[in-house]
């Protein structure tokens, strides 16, 4: 069984640990199995590809590789500072996530 996890697909987020720390970008994807995120522009890796139909030349191509969702901090879309998620249930009895700090929902 996956856990859900405080960012999803789109999110804005800031590394809070590694190499890339301090900096921000959107979650291009979310890997439950493995607890990770990409993020764009994130921990970049050097593939080297072979020539092949879609690039004839092949050669070294930078790539974002997965960063642990524990090194993420989610960015609050209002103020556009990191802030840890909570959770909680709206009116219409949905969970739902909200920010630590300013208590509002996250859309």
């Amino acid at each position: 069984m996956s856990r859900k996890f405080h960012i999803k697909k789109g999110d804005t987020v800031m590394v809070i640990a590694g190499d890339d720390r301090g900096k921000q970008g959107r979650v291009l994807e979310v890997i439950a199995a493995k607890e990770k995120a990409i993020v764009e522009g994130i921990n970049l890796v050097s593939k080297h590809t072979k020539p092949n139909a879609a690039s004839p030349q092949g050669g070294i191509v930078k790539k974002e590789a997965g960063i642990n969702v524990s090194n993420l901090k989610l960015v609050e879309p209002s103020t556009g500072k990191p802030t840890r998620v909570g959770r909680t249930k709206n009116e219409k009895g949905l969970n739902v996530r909200v920010s630590v700090k300013t208590k509002e929902e996250i859309k």
